[in-house]
């Protein structure tokens, strides 16, 4: 194919770059930075960023850089095209209320998860999450129950091409032993991961499913080992998690048919 006609435009593919160079903790850069993070020249992320500023999604002092909430915009546009966050919301503050813990609600991008809601209890984790965060999908039990309802096609490429990077010591990293996993979650239902994102944290999650019975989200409910042991996650957490992904997915059929 000649140069031309190459579908993909880089400058985009680098302004976009430069945007998710900017994280919780970059919240502000020089152009310096921004250029290391992003391996682009200092004139070319100059330009990018200068862009940006003008229009309305990044503001600088003249030496640092930060994004507006403009940037908001980008994501938003998916949130309301997918719909399913404003529907599930209600149902993961029962879900929360109930048990006591954060709850959350992910989508399958590639490799990753991308949480799409959170209603936080406290925090539970060194780092920060907020809507949009991204965790690796091996490592999580969102993430894992996603994987495990891939298409069989799509579940070879995924461990084909994944890199199972170890974030704990107890991170299953092996793929044999993580295909055999994800055959199971899909059996039984559900997924519970312990200590495998990060020490002290163990969490249980369950599917979504659409009116045409693809798992398009999963939800989880997240807590720390020194406060409840796997015994009473499965007994007390294991079956609100159930009752509440089934009634998302019951909703989420309601709403296609009126």
């Amino acid at each position: 194919m000649a140069a031309e006609e190459q579908p993909t435009v880089q400058s985009l593919v680098r302004g976009l770059s430069v945007i998710r160079s900017f994280d919780a903790d970059r919240p502000r850069q020089t152009l310096a930075q921004v250029a290391e993070a992003t391996g682009l020249a200092r004139a070319t992320a100059r330009r990018f960023l200068h862009t940006l500023v003008t229009t309305g999604y990044a503001a600088t002092d003249g030496t640092q850089f930060w994004l507006t909430p403009r940037v908001l915009e980008l994501g938003y546009s998916y949130m309301s095209g997918l719909g399913l966050p404003a529907i599930a919301q209600p149902r993961l503050e029962a879900l929360s209320r109930l048990v006591d813990e954060s709850c959350s609600m992910s989508v399958l991008d590639n490799s990753e998860i991308v949480y799409v809601n959170r209603v936080p209890v406290r925090r539970i984790m060194t780092v920060s999450i907020t809507i949009g965060t991204r965790f690796p999908a091996h490592a999580t039990s969102m993430g894992r129950v996603l994987l495990a309802h891939l298409s069989d096609e799509d579940r070879q490429r995924y461990l084909a091409h994944a890199e199972l990077d170890a974030l704990t010591p107890a991170t299953t990293v092996d793929k044999r032993r993580l295909a055999e996993e994800l055959d199971t979650i899909r059996r039984q239902g559900w997924c519970i991961v312990d200590q495998e994102l990060e020490p002290g944290l163990r969490s249980v999650a369950a599917p979504v499913f659409s009116p045409g019975g693809d798992a398009v989200a999963a939800i989880n409910v997240s807590t720390q080992t020194s406060v409840h042991d796997l015994e009473e996650l499965c007994a007390r957490h294991l079956p609100a998690v159930l009752d509440t992904a089934r009634a998302i997915s019951d909703d989420l059929v309601s709403t296609e048919l009126t």
